[in-house]
């Protein structure tokens, strides 16, 4: 039986509701999302020097950037803070006023587009993102970022551009690649889809959010048990349980929009159903 797929706005927004899904399994709660968390290539250069806890990491930079507001590196960490504990449209706010106080600053407009795109301000995260661009220094980031607003927008042929021109400048790196497979997903293109996520799984099988997402385009073609096998393979049991119960429920709310879908289409619910 061919199996009937969300509509492309309605599995988009399923996504944003799943971020522990898409970007780490095994959290164990669904938690609101932005673009970010959906593709997980928005984010800046992971800061491994040391590890960071975002509550602090607010009051700290809070304060640095309260005492001098044109302070670009407390603005670009006290924006990232917010963003990490989920305060979306503040982190807009400081973000946007850094890039005022320092116009051509390249890391405060990237990071401003970063929390645009977080806020779902997808259009406007798309030029600032371009603004961010140095001609003569392209940054993979950055274009795959820019593929990912348009993907948001349903501008799906214009988005893999952009990934074809970071993937030029970084050759099979795994997050591009990710977000392409979701750019398939999100265009209904199923096999294309888990076809990119098999070649970035087989270049990062241990990344979090690319094993995350093949096992996504795979399990909304029917195939649930190998899915499962994909996003519990080789964690401890706890946690690969976790996320097995997470990917069911993804799964779970597809076949339910599916279901409606199919009622509205019957005469006597249609007739009933209130807009």
């Amino acid at each position: 039986m061919r199996q009937k797929l969300l509509h492309p706005s309605r599995l988009a927004r399923l996504l944003a509701c799943t971020s522990t899904l898409i970007l780490a399994l095994g959290l164990g709660a669904c938690q609101t999302s932005g673009l970010s968390d959906i593709t997980g290539s928005i984010d800046e250069k992971a800061d491994t020097g040391r590890a960071s806890d975002p509550r602090r990491d607010v009051e700290l930079y809070q304060e640095r950037y309260r005492a001098n507001p044109k302070d670009t590196d407390a603005a670009l960490k006290y924006g990232r803070a917010l963003r990490a504990t989920g305060q979306r449209s503040q982190a807009v706010a400081v973000l946007e006023q850094a890039s005022i106080a320092n116009p051509g600053n390249r890391l405060l407009l990237a990071a401003y587009g970063r929390a645009l795109a977080d806020n779902g301000n997808f259009q406007q995260a798309f030029d600032v993102l371009g603004r961010a661009h140095s001609p003569d220094d392209p940054d993979w980031r950055l274009l795959s970022a820019q593929g990912a607003t348009l993907d948001q927008l349903g501008r799906y042929e214009e988005a893999r551009q952009y990934y074809a021109s970071a993937l030029k400048i970084a050759p099979d790196q795994p997050l591009v690649l990710s977000n392409l497979g979701l750019s398939y997903v999100l265009s209904k293109d199923l096999p294309k889809a888990e076809e990119t996520l098999r070649r970035a799984h087989g270049i990062a099988a241990t990344d979090p959010r690319v094993r995350a997402n093949l096992a996504l385009a795979v399990g909304l073609q029917g195939r649930v048990a190998d899915a499962e096998k994909i996003v519990k393979a080789d964690l401890p049991p706890a946690e690969a349980a976790a996320n097995v119960a997470l990917l069911k429920q993804i799964l779970s709310r597809k076949e339910k929009e599916n279901a409606r879908a199919e009622a509205g289409k019957m005469p006597i619910a249609a007739a009933g159903r209130v807009e």
